[in-house]
Parts: structure tokens; sequence; C-alpha cells
């Protein structure tokens, strides 16, 4: 065969070839690209009804029972001090004694202006009988006498206030004074602190505010025990919410020996006493946006639609649907970041 023949099938072969790539290649660029641009892969789960537990975990600060500093109504100079900080003391315990010389004589005055004017008036009253005083003068001795008696009672009261005491039972949290200190009215002498019962403080919302009542039991845990419950209780809500819109709530939790907790630690606070709730729920991966603005995509026909919803109680992983989805819908859990409204999907997971 001529070499120009062979030339002419070797040319025929290779258009041949070229015809068949392009002819494809179009084909299976068009196919790929359709692909990407209307199908996006989703995982997808289905709209179900369960027990939706909404325990309540807040972080919350231990307070005291009660806390008070104790408080000079009189001047003068310290002259003892009979606690230090750290000791228990009991109700009524005198803490500092003022120098109370003026105080004992004033005392000594007003009572033997006491007894004078009691005597007058006794003396008054036979005069009176006697019809030897008129009745105004003896209401001037009986007015002389509670005059006189008053004066005692205050002069009593400035000598018992030189002994400085505490009002509750408690611990000496600090003492602010010692011997040769100069005390004023109104000066703290010392700070002391009732611990044997706590009291925690946390804000709830509004709809965990109706959720819970006084009484309820609740759960407190702190770093300082790892894995150590402690039991307490509701003590009281708050019937007015703060600027924030939220409601205090104050628990008790009566202190234990074995594992002491002191007033001002962080604490969490379980609130395991609401029932479960029989509700339409959702997992909290699907949802897209806040809570209060709630949005998912429901599955239609093999499209990815928007939907408004409106969300109820919310638990660790699930979130209860009031308004928007109905049982068995099917929302995307996976994949919505590439999603926009009425984008065809293809499901690749579903539970």
């Amino acid at each position: 065969m001529k070499k120009s023949t062979w030339m002419a099938i070797a040319i025929v072969v290779v258009l041949v070839v070229i015809a068949i790539i392009m002819f494809r290649r179009p084909k299976t660029e068009s196919t790929i690209r359709s692909d990407i641009v209307t199908t996006v892969p989703v995982s997808v789960m289905t709209v179900q009804k369960q027990k939706l537990t909404s325990n309540i975990l807040l972080v919350g600060t231990i307070n005291a029972n009660n806390d008070v500093n104790v408080i000079s109504e009189t001047q003068g100079v310290v002259k003892e001090v009979y606690v230090k900080v750290g000791n228990i003391v009991t109700a009524n315990k005198v803490l500092v004694q003022v120098d109370d010389e003026i105080q004992r004589s004033s005392l000594a005055t007003a009572e033997i202006n006491y007894q004078k004017a009691q005597r007058d008036y006794e003396r008054s009253e036979d005069l009176f009988q006697e019809n030897s005083i008129s009745s105004s003068q003896l209401d001037a001795a009986r007015l002389g006498m509670k005059a006189a008696e008053n004066q005692l009672d205050i002069a009593k009261r400035q000598l018992a206030n030189t002994k400085i005491k505490t009002p509750i039972a408690g611990t000496v949290n600090a003492r602010y004074v010692n011997v040769g200190t100069m005390v004023q009215p109104g000066m703290s002498v010392a700070n002391v602190v009732d611990i044997s019962t706590l009291k925690v403080r946390v804000n709830v919302s509004e709809s965990e505010a109706f959720s819970l009542k006084t009484g309820d039991k609740i759960e407190v845990t702190t770093d300082v025990y790892p894995g150590k419950i402690f039991q307490g209780r509701i003590d009281n809500i708050a019937s007015k919410s703060d600027e924030a819109h939220t409601y205090p709530v104050e628990i008790i939790l009566p202190n234990s020996t074995e594992n002491p907790l002191k007033a001002g630690m962080f604490a969490r606070i379980a609130f395991t006493s609401i029932e479960a709730l029989d509700a339409l729920t959702i997992p909290r991966m699907a949802l897209i946006g806040s809570i209060k603005n709630a949005q998912v995509y429901q599955i239609q026909n093999g499209v990815a639609n928007l939907r408004q919803i409106v969300i109820g109680k919310q638990s660790n992983e699930f979130l209860e649907v009031l308004n928007g989805l109905s049982l068995g819908d099917t929302v995307v859990t996976s994949g919505q970041n590439n999603l926009v409204d009425n984008t065809r999907v293809s499901i690749v997971g579903a539970r």
C-alpha cells in the first residue's frame, strides 16, 4: 500500500477519535454541572413525639443564711475584745467591751433621781388624800416620777450598749477593732455570718419561672466536691421581674458537716422537679437562627423549604415545636449551610 494511503487512513482515525471525545465531553460536564447545581446532599430526621425533659441548669452564688455587721451604739474606748476571726459565737454573745465609767455614773444618778421622784409621788398621794394638795400637784408628782423612770431606762440602755453583742449566732468573719480603738455610734466592730443554712440565688426566664414552684427540690453541685450532690429546695420565687425580665429565685440549702460549703462559692443548680412533657420535637441541630426567631428546612418531594417555627421547652438535644411543623414531617439536620429556600436535595443520611 502506498505511503499516501497510510497517511490518509491515519488522519481519518485521528479525526474519528477527536469527534468521539468532543461528543462525549459536553454531555459528561453538563451532567456533572447539573448534579451540582440542582441537588445538595443533606441528612434528615423525622419530627416525632417524645417525653421531653427540661431540666434547667444554671450557675449561681452561694450566700450565707445571715450576714450581719455588728454595729456600736455607743462612744468610747475599747477596753476588752473577747473574740477573734474564726470563732463560733452564740446569739447575744459579748464581742467587745467599751469603757463604761461614765455610763455607770449616769445610771447611779438616774437611780437616785428615780427613787426621790417615787418617794415624792408617794408623799403627794398621802397629802392628796388629806386634801392638803390639789390634783394638779399630784399629777405633777406623778409625771416627775415617770420622767425619772424614763431617764433610768435610758441610763440602763446606755450602760448595756457598752457591751457590744452579736444579734445572731454564727462565725466571726471579720473584726474591725482592737483594745484601745475609739468607737463611735454606727461604727462596725465585727462581721458575723451564719452558714449553718445557705441560700443560693439565681435568675430564671419567664417560662421557667412558671414551671417552678415553692418547695420544689433542686440539686446543687460544686467544683470543690466533684461528684457530690447537695439537696435543696426552692424557698421563694419573685413576683416581679428585674430589668432584664428575669425572675430571682432563692434556694434554701442545708450546709453539710462532712462537705461544708462556704458563702461566696459558685454552684451549679439543677431544677429536677419539672415533669417530662409529651411533646412534638426536633433535634437542636436542625435549628437555624435563634430560639426567638427559629427556622428549619423541611423536605417535601425532594425540595428543601424554609419554615418558620415556634420553639417551646428545651432539652439537652431536642426542642419542643409549638407551631410550624406536624408529626412525621422531615427536617434537615445536616447540610443547611448549603441550602436556600426551594433547593432540590438528595438525602444521604436519615434517622
